[in-house]
Formats: C-alpha cells, sequence, structure tokens
C-alpha cells in the first residue's frame, strides 16, 4: 500500500491511494519554486500577492462543501466542525490579504541625537519555505502557513501528512486556479528522506513544521545542520483551571467542549482540568456526567459531538495510554472503552506525578482532573508538564485573572473563554510546545529579512 492513501477512519475503506513522490519530482519542485521565488516573487507588489490570497480565500468558500466532505473521509472530522475548518481558513487568508502589505510597510528608524540622514528597515522575503504539515487540521494549518508567507513573496513546498493526500491536492488546486504561477505552491508527497534532501537543499531558506515532539527534534536537528529558520508548532497538554464562576454550568459546558473539540485531536485543546477545592465536587459531577453524555458517531452526519479519532493506530495508542494510566494508580470515572476507531468520552481521577499519564498528552477525548488547594497550588501544577502551548483560565476576579495569566508558561492564556482562536491572534508555545509563532501580526514576522537600510 501506498504511503499515501485516503482510508476513513469510520468505515475503514480505503479510498484512494497516491503515488510517493520520485527524487526527479523532489528536485522538480525545488527547482520550481526557486524559479518563482527568484522571479514571480521578486516583480509582483505586496498589493498584487495579496489579491491573489485574496482569491484563495475566495475558493475555499465557494468549494466549502467539496472540501469539507474530503477531510471527513481522511481524518474522520465531524462535518460541521469541517465545514468551520474551511470557514476559517478562508478568514485566515483573508485576513492577510487584507492586512499583510500594511504589516510589510517600511519602519523608519530614529537615529541617535546628532546623526544625520535616515534609516528604516525594510521587510522581504527569503525565498524558499517547506512547510510540513499535520492531519488533525488539514486546511486551517496550511492557511496559517501559506497565508502570510505568499503575500510576503515567500514560495512554498507543502508536504502534507500520509493520510491527508487528497485534501493536500485540493489545496494546490485552489492555488492554481487563484492565478498564482507554478512553483509559488507546491505540493509534494515526499518520504522522509526525501524532506531531508528539501531542507538540505542550499535554495530552500527555512521549515515550518506542525506535529510531534519527535518529528519537531528531527526537523530542527536537520534545519540546524544546514543553518535554516525554523518554526515548530507541537505538541500541548493544555490546562483548564478554574479558581471561581458565576455560572458553573457555562463552565462546565465550555470545559466539555475544549477537550471533544476535533474529536480531542488538537494541540491546544483543554486536557488537564485543576479545580479549586471549594468548586471541585461540584464541577466534577456535572463534568462526568456532560462526558458521559457526549459520544461519537457519523461524521458525515454531523449529528454526533465527535467522530471517530483518525485512525485505528490513533484509537489504539490512546487506548494503550488510558489503560497504562490506570494500571499506574488513575481512576476511569467515565469511559475508557474503544469499538475501533471510535473511543468513548473519559475522564480520568488520581492521576499523580508518578504516573506516566501525567506528563503525556493524550490525542483524544480523555480528560484528567486535580483538585487544588488555591491559586498558588493551581500555577504549580498547571506549569508542571514539559508542554508550554495554550492555557485556560476560568475565574470572576479580575485582577487574579492578570495576576495567574502572566504566571502561567505558556504561549496563550484564554481568561473565561474556550475556541476563541482567530486570525488576528498569535499562536505558538514554549518548552517542548515548539518555538516561533503563525497567525496575527507575528505569523508574517518569522521567516522575512529584516533589512536595515541606513541613509548618510
Amino acid at each position: 500500500m501506498s504511503k499515501y492513501a485516503v482510508i476513513n477512519p469510520a468505515t475503514a475503506e480505503t479510498v484512494k491511494e497516491y503515488a510517493t513522490a520520485t527524487d526527479a519530482e523532489i528536485s522538480a519542485a525545488i527547482d520550481s519554486a526557486h524559479a518563482a521565488a527568484r522571479g514571480w516573487a521578486r516583480t509582483s507588489t505586496r498589493e498584487e500577492r495579496a489579491a491573489l490570497v485574496a482569491r484563495v480565500a475566495d475558493l475555499h468558500r465557494e468549494r466549502r462543501q467539496e472540501l469539507a466532505e474530503i477531510i471527513v473521509r481522511e481524518m474522520g472530522k465531524p462535518i460541521g466542525d469541517a465545514l468551520g475548518e474551511v470557514d476559517f481558513s478562508a478568514d485566515i487568508y483573508q485576513y492577510y490579504a487584507d492586512n499583510g502589505p500594511a504589516l510589510l510597510a517600511d519602519e523608519p528608524v530614529d537615529l541617535a541625537v546628532g546623526s544625520e540622514g535616515s534609516a528604516l528597515i525594510r521587510k522581504s522575503a527569503l525565498g524558499v519555505l517547506l512547510g510540513i504539515m499535520p492531519w488533525n487540521f488539514p486546511y486551517y494549518q496550511v492557511a496559517r502557513f501559506a497565508g502570510p508567507n505568499l503575500v510576503l513573496g515567500n514560495t512554498i513546498i507543502l508536504k502534507h501528512a500520509a493520510q491527508c493526500p487528497a485534501s493536500a491536492e485540493a489545496i494546490q488546486r485552489i492555488f492554481l486556479d487563484a492565478g498564482f504561477p507554478e512553483g509559488a505552491y507546491v505540493n509534494v508527497y515526499a518520504t522522509n528522506d526525501q524532506i531531508g534532501t528539501i531542507i538540505a537543499d542550499p535554495r530552500v531558506a527555512g521549515v515550518s513544521l506542525t506535529g510531534s515532539e519527535r518529528a519537531g527534534a528531527a526537523v530542527a536537528e536537520q534545519a540546524g545542520r544546514h543553518l535554516k529558520k525554523v518554526v515548530l508548532e507541537l505538541g500541548g497538554s493544555d490546562p483548564f483551571i478554574l479558581l471561581s464562576t458565576d455560572d458553573l454550568d457555562a463552565t462546565v459546558e465550555m470545559a466539555v467542549n475544549a477537550r471533544v473539540d476535533n474529536s480531542g485531536q488538537s494541540c491546544n485543546g483543554a486536557k488537564r482540568f485543576i479545580v479549586v477545592e471549594d468548586l471541585y465536587d461540584a464541577f466534577l459531577g456535572k463534568f462526568v456526567a456532560k462526558m458521559d453524555e457526549v459520544g461519537p458517531g457519523d461524521p458525515m452526519a454531523g449529528e454526533a459531538a465527535y467522530g471517530p479519532l483518525s485512525s485505528a493506530a490513533a484509537a489504539e495508542n490512546l487506548e494503550r495510554q488510558v489503560t497504562q494510566a490506570v494500571e499506574n494508580g488513575a481512576q476511569v470515572l467515565t469511559g475508557g472503552t474503544r469499538e475501533g476507531t471510535f473511543f468513548s468520552a473519559t475522564v480520568l481521577a488520581h492521576v499523580d506525578a508518578g504516573n506516566p499519564a501525567f506528563y503525556e498528552e493524550f490525542f483524544g477525548p480523555v480528560a484528567q482532573v486535580f483538585k487544588v488547594a488555591n491559586e498558588e497550588e493551581a500555577i504549580q501544577l498547571a506549569n508542571d508538564t514539559p508542554f508550554g502551548l495554550g492555557s485556560y483560565l476560568f475565574t470572576t476576579d479580575t485582577e487574579q485573572a492578570a495576576r495567574v495569566a502572566d504566571q502561567i508558561d505558556a504561549g496563550m492564556v484564554y481568561v473565561n473563554c474556550v475556541l476563541a482562536d482567530s486570525p488576528e491572534l498569535p499562536f505558538g508555545g514554549i518548552k517542548n510546545s515548539g518555538s516561533g509563532r503563525e497567525l496575527g501580526t507575528l505569523g508574517i514576522d518569522e521567516f522575512v529579512n529584516k533589512k536595515m537600510i541606513r541613509i548618510a
């Protein structure tokens, strides 16, 4: 069987296989991207490139049903979530089409007193970039990388996840139909060895990866060896900290949504629920009851709270993690069962620091709950993780919100809200969750030559 294939996780049907790229095709992809970087990207203006990106946004909206159904078949995303992902991706492209040229405007530099002349920072493209994208958000992950960099004038070689070849093909077709020239955006069905070849090529200026810690470490090592800029968005075990609330039912609803969104397969999904002791029992009772109510179903029907996990291997790995957690002292309060690729919504309690589960990321609808005595203990527990992607803080005290948010070791803090990502909000983490930022004003500032020009 080919490495690249659409295997519907809900039915186990192999829908279509795609041929892995030959070495000659990889070489041709680099040639094409490099030629576009030296030609089209240097002769077109930011405004012209932004107009093409705006057309990409339009085509996502026009083809939203078709695009959504593709990823339902590829990775089991419920159709409603899939439609939402297509819409969000279109919004990201639109954001950079509307704001990209202004974000790239020259920045004057105030010279020291007594200096004559002027100075400025001019932002320009680096050249060819390699993007390595995961399966859990097939369109969104590409949009936040490709949108800003194409407005900037970088060209892109995109290696998508092996289980997302159809969406990868559809994305490339959109860029061509939008009017981008050959080489501006090139999809490749590459092997890991071929990825190493692309990174090593001196014509490739940088690489962006969203994926696992292991993949991030491997790519960062290769990029470092060849002195290439790298942006990494890796895993997360985001805390959901509840210190006070004036509506416990609404807070519980948000907690459940934050855990089962995308079938629990979001890097920045809430995974560790840390609750102050005077609210713990009430929260736990309602949270377990709500998690017990939700369940997986046919993702194309759009009626279930979540769908299957992305593959049989993903479901089996999650089952192994839950089993190992229980063997090491954790208690299953609800769920914990697998049927094929479908996994029940699960709540684990009594997970202590000696349990392997304490420091692991659970990529599926599995929540861990913890009781803490006070704010200080909540912060300590929230930060006791190798990850530092996002975090969620619930409190009715505005001063406490500011104080605690400042002490959380994470790239993002959401206060009294979940699922609040937006194109203008920078996304990224620290520690084992990676480095660099995407989206917002920071996302267009990663793969850029900030050239200082001093005029006497």
